[in-house]
C-alpha cells in the first residue's frame, strides 16, 4: 500500500484545533492568557509584566490571535490584546486557566497585572516601561527590540 500523505486544511476542524495546540505550547503564551483573562491589555503593558523583548512578547501574542484565541485592537500606536469574543473559544480559554490553578507565575503576573492595569499607559511609557518606576514591585522589563508605546 502507498503511503499518501492527507492534506489538512487550516479551516478545518483538525487543522484549527493542531494551531490551538500550538499556541497553547509555550509557557509564556500561557501567561499572557491567564493575564488577558481580566481585559484587554496593550502590548506594551504585557512587554514589561512578562520581562521580555518586545519583538518576543508580539510575536507570541501573534500566533495566539491567529489560532483564534485572541482579539486585537489598534488605538493610534498602541495595539490592544483580549480574548476572542467567541462562547465557546472564552469557556475554553477559562478551562485553559482555570487547569493553571495556582502556578506561583501565574500568580504573580495576575497580582502584577491588576496594579498594572490602574497607571496610565502614557505613564508606564513615559517611564520606558520601568514597572518599578511606575510602583510595581518585581522584576524590570528588558529594553530594546521594538516601539511599542
Amino acid at each position: 500500500m502507498a503511503n499518501r500523505r492527507i492534506e489538512i486544511g487550516a479551516f478545518s476542524p483538525l487543522g484549527r484545533m493542531a494551531d490551538v495546540g500550538r499556541a497553547l505550547g509555550h509557557p509564556s503564551r500561557l501567561r499572557l492568557l491567564a493575564l488577558l483573562e481580566s481585559g484587554e491589555m496593550c502590548v506594551c503593558q504585557t512587554v514589561a509584566l512578562l520581562d521580555q523583548a518586545a519583538s518576543t512578547v508580539s510575536g507570541h501574542l501573534s500566533e495566539l490571535r491567529r489560532a483564534g484565541l485572541l482579539q486585537e485592537r489598534r488605538e493610534g500606536k498602541l495595539v490592544f490584546y483580549r480574548w476572542a469574543e467567541d462562547p465557546a473559544t472564552r469557556s475554553f480559554l477559562r478551562d485553559v486557566v482555570t487547569r493553571l490553578g495556582e502556578d506561583p507565575v501565574i500568580a504573580e503576573d495576575r497580582r502584577r497585572g491588576e496594579r498594572l492595569r490602574e497607571i496610565p499607559i502614557a505613564e508606564l511609557c513615559a517611564v520606558d516601561l520601568d514597572l518599578e518606576a511606575v510602583g510595581v514591585s518585581a522584576g524590570a522589563p528588558t529594553k530594546g527590540e521594538g516601539d511599542v508605546c
